[in-house]
């Protein structure tokens, strides 16, 4: 079973930026072998699919408001993903959760918040 915890948030003004990162760890799971995608949740908000992207890092792809901004890579070699957001705006304030496999119905991490602000 797979195991993701996710670390990087915290307050940032708009247009402004911030890196996630999520590590992943388990008896049994391949980190290099898996699809993994970065979900993210509002306030009062359901759970919201933002990018994935392939074991090898080959091809991602992102919802369409985020496309230009945010940067979904990885480094197999420290079982790392990662989230790169730039531009930042208000809409964007939500917990960040790393998510295994392709879209947003893997097992995920805790969570971390990201709060945009002027």
């Amino acid at each position: 079973q797979v195991q993701l915890v996710e670390s990087g948030g915290g307050l940032v003004q708009i247009g402004g930026s911030v890196r996630l990162s999520c590590l992943a760890s388990g008896f049994g799971f391949e980190f290099s072998q898996n699809a993994m995608s970065w979900v993210r949740q509002a306030p009062g908000k359901g759970l919201e699919w933002i990018a994935s992207l392939t074991a090898d890092g080959s091809y991602s792809k992102y919802i369409r408001f985020v496309e230009g901004r945010f940067t979904i890579s990885r480094d197999n070699a420290k079982n790392t993903l990662y989230l790169q957001m730039n531009n930042l705006e208000a809409d964007d304030t939500a917990t960040y959760f790393c998510a295994e496999g392709w879209g947003k119905g893997g097992t995920r991490g805790p969570g971390t918040r990201v709060t945009v602000s002027e």
